[in-house]
């Protein structure tokens, strides 16, 4: 195959995807009644304790969601065929209004392993209480978290503790731009351990928000 028909057949596969993205066929029973309309928001989903097995629900039900690539490295390991090399690839989902996903994808080609990590990040979407639980403040209005809360993933623990408006998000530059994408714009942040792992901040950035829906 010559490489302008490799370009080609590369092309059309992109387009593919892109109108397969476009056209969403549910293929579960919640898809079908998300798509009809009978089921119109995620709340809705969450409160009948259904499990959402479809990325196509999530982007039906917030079309505000974007996804980006927070962390992508290589997996090297040996084989008997020799040394094998895959791309692991970690996606934040988020509106900056209360919904906070995190996922992982791996494959032998990158393209696909953040393609699997974006899917993945809109299945683990969760609802974030957004609110004012700072003593300084006491205001009305949801900028940072309503209590404190802390979260662990792997060997790393996060502690977010509200914080009065205007002062902004003080974290590390990863953690703070996970904060932004859920909705917060005032926090403390407190992090141990090995923090340069993105999987196991992110999961303990997670597990802390997910906190404030679930203690809330």
């Amino acid at each position: 195959m010559s490489q302008t028909q490799s370009q080609t057949s590369s092309g059309q596969q992109r387009r593919r995807r892109q109108e397969e993205e476009e056209i969403w066929i549910p293929k579960t029973s919640i898809g079908k009644r998300v798509l009809s309309g009978e089921i119109n928001s995620m709340e809705e989903i969450l409160s009948k304790g259904l499990r959402i097995q479809e990325a196509g629900i999530v982007k039906k039900l917030l079309p505000d969601l974007k996804t980006e690539v927070i962390d992508v490295g290589i997996i090297q390991k040996m084989t008997p065929n020799g040394q094998s090399t895959r791309f692991k690839a970690l996606v934040a989902a988020g509106n900056e209004n209360g919904w906070l996903g995190i996922g992982m994808g791996k494959s032998k080609q990158m393209r696909i392993a953040i393609e699997k990590a974006n899917n993945a990040a809109y299945l683990s979407v969760s609802p974030v209480k957004l609110g004012c639980g700072s003593w300084e403040c006491r205001c009305d209005q949801k900028h940072s978290v309503p209590f404190k809360v802390k979260g662990k993933g792997g060997s790393v623990t996060v502690e977010i503790i509200p914080a009065p408006r205007g002062l902004g998000l003080v974290a590390g530059p990863k953690i703070r731009n996970l904060l932004k994408m859920a909705g917060l714009k005032d926090a403390w942040t407190t992090a141990k351990g090995s923090t340069p792992t993105m999987n196991s901040t992110s999961k303990a950035v997670l597990e802390c928000l997910r906190y404030t829906f679930s203690q809330g």
